[in-house]
């Protein structure tokens, strides 16, 4: 799995509490928490736009 270098989310407050995304050069996007970061969920960007999408909305609701 060849993974490019991965980016902390702009997201992330702090060092502590970060979420790193990477994607590789077939379209797969892999996300880590620097808690664990040998636990990688892969995904495409289709499904991971549409949670960021369904999360902000759901936090502006608030």
């Amino acid at each position: 799995m060849h993974i490019s270098a991965w980016q902390k989310s702009t997201y992330s407050p702090d060092g502590s509490n970060c979420v790193y995304v990477a994607a590789t050069p077939t379209g797969t996007v892999h996300l880590r928490e620097s808690d664990d970061p040998d636990v990688i969920l892969t995904t495409t960007r289709s499904p991971l736009l549409s949670l960021i999408r369904t999360l902000k909305e759901n936090s502006q609701r608030r």
